[in-house]
């Protein structure tokens, strides 16, 4: 794939991801300005109690498939070498969750990234999100609480992946999707250590 349609990939993944679902659900089905509610954040869970759990599940798959979409398509159309590709599909991912993270649409403030990842690695490493999604429900049942699930889950993915195939690309990109997490997670890891944190 020539380099310079796969930046113009990049730039369409990102402008993808940066489209703030939750934001314009809540504010279609309620009138509502989810950024100065709650949590002030445009992901699912605060969609839930914003706007109810039909508008955050519907939040979810649209945040989960904005990741997952790029991806396919990308992975449909490539056909350079192994190691080239494994990067370059990465950079994809990445972009799409960089655009949720930090939407150009919403001045550059946006969701945690959770859902967006998930959908965004679901192809690129399957096994690691499948087992980070099961630690991430086990958290959560057991300690009640979404963000530290999520944070787990973060950590999860690039751990899980380092166990099952090494070093790699992939690898280095859930690293950084586990850093991104962890970031937006900060205001909820505060909260957490004063147990201050709301419970699911």
């Amino acid at each position: 794939m020539n380099i310079a349609i796969q930046y113009i990939f990049i730039l369409l993944a990102y402008l993808l991801g940066a489209i703030p679902f939750g934001y314009i659900l809540t504010r279609y089905y309620t009138g509502k300005n989810i950024m100065e509610m709650g949590s002030c954040n445009v992901g699912s869970t605060n969609v839930g109690r914003v706007a109810g759990k039909r508008i955050a599940i519907i939040t979810q798959l649209l945040d989960m498939l904005k990741g997952l979409i790029p991806v396919a398509v990308y992975l449909y159309f490539i056909d350079g070498e192994k190691m080239g590709a494994e990067f370059s599909v990465c950079s994809v991912g990445l972009a799409t969750i960089i655009g949720h993270d930090f939407s150009i649409f919403l001045k550059f403030k946006g969701g945690k990234g959770v859902n967006t990842t998930l959908g965004a690695s679901l192809l690129i490493a399957p096994f690691s999100v499948f087992i980070s999604v099961a630690v991430y429900f086990v958290v959560k049942w057991r300690l009640k609480y979404v963000s530290l699930g999520s944070i787990i889950l973060g950590i999860t993915l690039p751990l899980t992946e380092l166990f099952i195939h090494g070093l790699s690309s992939i690898f280095y990109y859930l690293l950084v999707c586990m850093i991104l997490i962890i970031l937006r997670h900060r205001t909820n890891i505060n909260r957490l250590l004063h147990s201050e944190e709301l419970s699911s």
